[in-house]
């Protein structure tokens, strides 16, 4: 599925106001609208797409959800009719001009819609050449999706960095219980969710049920530390080892060590990096990398000869 960049569909950058969109929305509603284009399929496919674009920038719940995860997930969490829910563009529309047109809403009122001949199907989002309002109304009820619901799943970093098949046990409308088996896939990191369809509630208009959606939580681990994709793990050297450099082991998610040189002159806290050993992409394949914090020993003591080594040191300007 191509990614789509709101902001771009409208021209306007990450950081627009409210304002800005709805300026930017109506300058290409003007263009593209049906009543002002030529009529051409590609004109009404641009006019979908940014009508999709003002829908989901505009609401601020929707935009926050867009800018955090990106397209990709965003789409995963909404579908085409939830982008839509409760945004009425043809009250947006009269006020840009366009003759009281209500094609955008659910049902809309058969009249104006067949005077645009632009109407709603709540299945494809958009959909040329009007039909009656009440019958439309009727039947855009009952395709009415249900509410879709959430499922948090403790996952353990080895679990993410490998992926799982974990049993979930949900209630059912009738106040039972139900098992599911549930793949969960690699890099499914805290934040990110899977989407089991029809297993969410039921639409109180005998439409299609909502989806479960699974997200992730990971559990903290006595080892890794994480962010997003990338690891971290603490190892400890000597102050010695710190000025002349040394090698030390350094494990992985997978159970491997690798080693790593310690350049000399390192400082306490420096983090070094060893590229591909995080945890795997949900998508599009690659790894984020593991990070070595190097923790300095400083010697809480020292002897009679440590002392007079360090003082030596202290005399060369070190």
């Amino acid at each position: 599925m191509a990614q789509k960049d709101y902001y771009k569909i409208l021209g306007v950058d990450k950081n627009a106001s409210q304002e800005d969109i709805k300026k930017a929305y109506r300058k290409l509603a003007m263009k593209y609208h049906p009543d002002h284009s030529s009529g051409s399929k590609e004109n009404e496919e641009k006019f979908k797409e940014i009508s999709e674009a003002y829908a989901v920038l505009s609401d601020p719940e929707k935009r926050k959800q867009y800018d955090t995860y990106g397209d990709e997930d965003f789409r995963q969490r909404y579908s085409q009719e939830d982008i839509f829910k409760d945004v009425d563009l043809g009250d947006i529309l009269r006020e840009f001009g366009f003759g009281g047109s209500s094609f955008f809403s659910f049902g809309g009122r058969g009249k104006s819609r067949q005077k645009t001949q632009f109407s709603f199907d709540p299945e494809s989002m958009f959909g040329f050449g009007g039909t009656a309002g009440g019958r439309q109304q009727q039947q855009a009820g009952t395709r009415m999706k249900g509410r879709d619901l959430e499922y948090e799943l403790p996952l353990t970093l080895q679990e993410i960095a490998t992926g799982v098949t974990k049993t979930v046990t949900v209630q059912t409308p009738s106040g039972g219980t139900e098992a599911l088996t549930v793949k969960i896939p690699k890099g499914l990191i805290t934040g990110k969710k899977v989407r089991l369809s029809g297993k969410g509630e039921p639409s109180p208009y005998g439409g299609p049920a909502g989806d479960l959606y699974i997200r992730s939580k990971i559990a903290e681990d006595p080892l890794f530390e994480h962010k997003d994709y990338d690891l971290y793990v603490n190892r400890e050297i000597k102050l010695t080892d710190a000025l002349l450099g040394t090698k030390i082991n350094v494990p992985t998610i997978g159970g491997k060590q690798l080693s790593m040189k310690i350049p000399p002159g390192t400082n306490h806290k420096s983090k070094l990096r060893i590229a591909g050993q995080g945890l795997p992409h949900m998508r599009g394949g690659g790894k984020g990398d593991l990070y070595v914090v190097v923790n300095v020993k400083m010697p809480a003591k020292l002897d009679k000869k440590q002392k007079e080594l360090v003082k030596s040191l202290a005399e060369t300007g070190l």
